[in-house]
């Protein structure tokens, strides 16, 4: 019989497909893992990192696959509330943003300030120089706005808060 911290390290291996070198868990979708009703099977809880998500179905397919390779029985359940947001990104997971070259959230920075046009600074993931400026509210994907480090001219992608 499996465990449920068994299950925890087999969700460790499943990969964001928009950003491959975050894990579901790294990301903070991965709400619950817990047994199912149903015996010897295992129901995982997820929470998109928003609603419109067009990775969700790619995820869970994902999460199948990496289950079914390890012979696990399961069930996915998508609950959208409580919303997810950044702050379930684990320290691991923006450790790998940045070194990826992606700037990771930081803490308390929704960048609902450019309505007023007033811009906190993003530091550069490259050469960590906070003279940045956000290019576009829209980045490679829909979860990061696109960035330029006005010292070292990199683009640079911004993981937004939410």
């Amino acid at each position: 019989m499996i465990t449920e911290a068994q299950i925890w390290r087999i969700l460790q291996e499943v990969p964001d497909p928009e950003i491959p070198i975050l894990s579901v868990l790294d990301l903070g979708i991965v709400r619950h893992v817990q047994p199912s009703p149903q015996p010897n099977r295992w129901l995982i809880t997820i929470t998109p990192t928003y609603s419109g998500c067009p990775a969700m179905y790619a995820i869970e397919q994902n999460i199948g696959e990496v289950m079914q390779s390890h012979g696990v029985e399961y069930s996915i359940e998508t609950v959208l509330s409580p919303p997810w947001t950044t702050e379930w990104l684990t320290p691991e997971g923006k450790e790998k943003l940045l070194a990826y070259g992606i700037a990771p959230p930081e803490a308390e920075s929704p960048q609902k300030g450019v309505l007023f046009a007033e811009q906190k600074p993003i530091t550069c993931p490259r050469c960590a120089s906070q003279t940045t400026k956000m290019i576009s509210q829209f980045g490679s994907t829909a979860c990061k706005a696109l960035h330029q480090c006005l010292s070292c001219k990199e683009p640079f992608d911004y993981f937004k808060c939410f």
